[in-house]
């Protein structure tokens, strides 16, 4: 009983740490640009330029704390203290972005750069850490499956509470003055984020020591430390992330326009997240009976079967719903799984190439997810414009047509490639092997220390 007390205690503390990140990034991804549009005063190709430059700087902070973290020792571990370290700039950068200064318009959109970009960077400081220290706290590869998908569900709930609670908490504060309000709401995230990520502090410990004596090297001798699994690991994300973004922005347009069903967008963003809470929780269950490369197989078929259904059920309400909530379990569970890799990613790079790089292998993952991100908002704005798409007016059947391709046949396409992409992975059969070795590494470089 103690010791199942103990695994849930490590798991909820540290899924916690993305709860506390999704209360900031979340509302980020689906309120900052109208933010910064309707409240704070700037144009939207201003904004939208403001938001792929930071990204671009972001990419590179990523690459940097990566290689901060595989070069940090301390008695709290590698990537733990950066929870304590990264917290209160995090909350601090949260408020400044979202305070609406009395400056000129060029004073303004200098302030919207520099508190965004800070922003970025002071989210990097805690996320990286939180995609690297999996290896570190347990290495026991199912206790690693439920902690990534606790992290998920942590994740899944915390963009859910933003997506319900924002407005209303917006509209409660403010009492008409949006400034007002967008400035105390965010001030609560922040400061709740902070006091989340002291619990991710007190509730993690890095028990699992490298196999590899940390020394001095360059990114040049670090980068001859990935291997070609970690490159699949790379371009899982890429495809994922183009699929998350793609299928969330296009689903308006799908529904307004394609369906004419506004009255379920609401429904539908909500139900979009939380249909993917069952994967969440079968996933570490589904893991242990088969390879996680088949789960994610599995998880693209399940995908792309609801996303047929939507297809083929559009005068149907219970096949779109049905069709919704398949696509949620599939999508989840690719999201899942492609997270539940990295451990093993992380471990294949100690046991082949003999280098600890987690940092570094976090870093070019979220560099792929920023660069995906980016990409995958200008396909949708190409394919909209190549449609001849005119917001808020009846659409021509040519501008249906690439907006349907856009919300369907593109997230399709995706996951036949996720699937191809997959195929590749052959890490499921060296997980034993890798664990014995890993082992004994471990063993020799403690009984060396103790002899020293």
């Amino acid at each position: 009983m103690v010791i199942g007390m103990e695994k849930w205690r490590k798991r909820i503390g540290y899924g916690a740490g993305d709860f506390a990140c999704n209360l900031v990034f979340s509302t980020m991804a689906s309120y900052l640009l109208f933010f910064y549009t309707d409240v704070f005063g700037i144009t939207a190709t201003v904004a939208g330029t403001l938001m792929l430059v930071t990204k671009i700087i972001d990419a590179f902070a990523d690459t940097g704390m990566g290689l901060l973290v595989d070069r940090t020792n301390t008695r709290w571990g590698q990537g733990r203290p950066y929870f304590l370290i990264g917290a209160i700039p995090f909350a601090v950068f949260t408020i400044l972005t979202f305070i609406v200064p009395d400056f000129s318009m060029g004073g303004k959109i200098v302030w919207a750069y520099v508190t965004y970009c800070l922003l970025n960077i002071a989210y990097t400081v805690v996320n990286i850490p939180l995609n690297t220290i999996v290896p570190r706290l347990t290495s026991d590869n199912h206790e690693r499956n439920w902690l990534v998908s606790t992290r998920m569900i942590c994740a899944l709930i915390g963009t859910a509470l933003v997506m319900t609670i924002t407005n209303p908490l917006v509209n409660f504060f403010g009492k008409g003055d949006t400034q007002k309000g967008y400035l105390i709401t965010m001030t609560i995230y922040g400061v709740a984020a902070v006091i989340v990520f002291v619990f991710t502090f007190m509730n993690t410990k890095e028990v699992v020591p490298p196999t590899v004596e940390r020394g001095k090297s360059t990114f040049k001798e670090d980068l001859k430390g990935l291997t070609g699994h970690a490159l699949i690991f790379f371009i899982l994300n890429f495809l994922y992330f183009a699929l998350f973004v793609i299928r969330n922005t296009t689903v308006i347009y799908y529904f307004t326009y394609n369906l004419g069903r506004t009255d379920w967008l609401t429904f539908v963003g909500l139900f979009g997240i939380l249909s993917g809470l069952p994967m969440l929780l079968l996933l570490p269950w589904l893991q242990r009976k088969l390879p996680k490369k088949n789960v994610l197989l599995l998880s693209t078929v399940i995908y792309i079967v609801g996303d047929l259904m939507i297809y083929f059920g559009k005068t149907s309400p219970v096949l779109l719903i049905a069709g919704l909530a398949i696509t949620g379990l599939g999508i989840y569970g690719i999201f899942g799984t492609t997270f539940a890799i990295q451990p093993d990613i992380i471990d294949y790079s100690e046991y082949k190439n003999n280098k600890s790089i987690a940092g570094m292998i976090a870093a070019f993952q979220g560099f792929a997810v920023k660069i995906s991100l980016g990409l995958g908002s200008a396909l949708v704005g190409v394919f909209l414009q190549l449609g001849g798409y005119v917001p808020n007016a009846t659409q021509t059947p040519k501008a249906l047509s690439y907006i349907e391709v856009s919300f369907i046949w593109v997230p399709l396409a995706i996951c036949l490639l996720i699937g191809i992409t997959m195929l590749y992975y052959k890490l499921d059969a060296k997980r034993s092997v890798m664990d014995t070795e890993l082992n004994r590494r471990r063993n020799l470089l403690n009984n060396n220390v103790v002899n020293l």
